[in-house]
């Protein structure tokens, strides 16, 4: 098994564990706050991380060139504008269309992948992210309890413009952080991954600090003042970004972005064993779906 997969689960893993702790912060901070600690709590051990790995590890700290700045730049305003779009597509009565199809994220990354890396996939690897796609598609839908009637019929409207645009900037931010730590042409992959998480993540804590300063200025008080669970879950998400930037440096985006979706099954496998939850026959055939991609991807790559 090559490594980025391994590396993958554990990304998967640490995001859905980061999911769960956010929860916590609801109600005690704004969405922006909620969304603010994942960069704020985050960025001191993503540069400690940088410096274990420089001064123990004694890799060198990488030279800045070409257009990793502003891949950094890009990938981190692009994960914020994910964000906001998401949030704002729950603000729409019709917001379970868009919500379905913001899932179509994986495709997306690969063609973004593709213009702006030259990164390309085989035929065997796009037909294992379609299988998984349309299973995460599914489980959308019968979770939300929109037909199949509906989700075409809505592709004009609002909602599902404002889905899939978020769905693209997310992609977005997978290349660009991908194309950032290529750019740096380092060699090996641990350092330039760690650099370009260390290098987003303090610019995406500048500019969501100046944000929600400007927009929403009591919401710093309260990130810091609610910061035993702000710093669980900036610890869990730091732990995610390493795994998946270490990931995204090693293997084509789309692949990696397919199979951690694998958090679903993670989920799934939670509400069902744990919470006793039933599940609906259009949710079992989407998370089959899903592990079908999983498992196509692993035997075409």
């Amino acid at each position: 098994m090559e490594i980025w997969i391994p590396i993958t689960i554990v990304a998967a893993f640490c995001q859905n564990l980061r999911s769960a702790l956010q929860k916590h912060l609801k109600g005690k901070l704004s969405t922006g706050g909620a969304t603010y600690v994942r960069f704020f709590y985050a960025w001191p051990f993503a540069v400690l991380y940088v410096f274990g790995l420089n001064t123990w590890g004694e890799m060198p700290i990488p030279e800045i060139k070409g257009l990793f700045l502003l891949y950094c730049v890009l990938g981190g305003l692009s994960q914020i504008i994910f964000t906001g779009l998401l949030v704002w597509l729950f603000s729409f009565r019709n917001f379970a269309v868009g919500t379905t199809f913001s899932k179509t994220e994986t495709v997306q990354v690969a063609l973004l992948a593709f213009l702006l890396l030259g990164d390309t996939l085989t035929w065997g690897a796009i037909f294992a992210i379609v299988v998984s796609v349309m299973g995460v598609m599914a489980m959308s839908l019968a979770q939300t309890n929109i037909t199949f009637k509906t989700l075409f019929t809505g592709l004009t409207e609002k909602s599902t413009m404002i889905g899939l645009a978020s769905g693209l900037f997310l992609g977005a931010s997978v290349v660009f952080f991908r194309g950032a730590a290529l750019e740096l042409d380092y060699d090996g992959f641990v350092m330039p991954a760690a650099f370009t998480l260390a290098v987003s993540v303090v610019i995406q804590t500048i500019f969501m600090g100046l944000y929600l300063l400007w927009r929403e200025p009591g919401q710093m008080t309260d990130v810091l003042k609610n910061w035993k669970w702000s710093l669980a879950v900036g610890v869990a998400g730091v732990l995610g970004s390493i795994a998946w930037f270490t990931a995204f440096t090693l293997e084509n985006a789309a692949l990696v972005r397919a199979v951690g979706q694998i958090e679903l099954v993670f989920t799934f496998a939670f509400s069902t064993l744990i919470f006793r939850e039933k599940s609906t026959k259009l949710e079992m055939a989407g998370i089959l779906l899903v592990i079908a991609g999983i498992l196509l991807i692993l035997y075409v790559h």
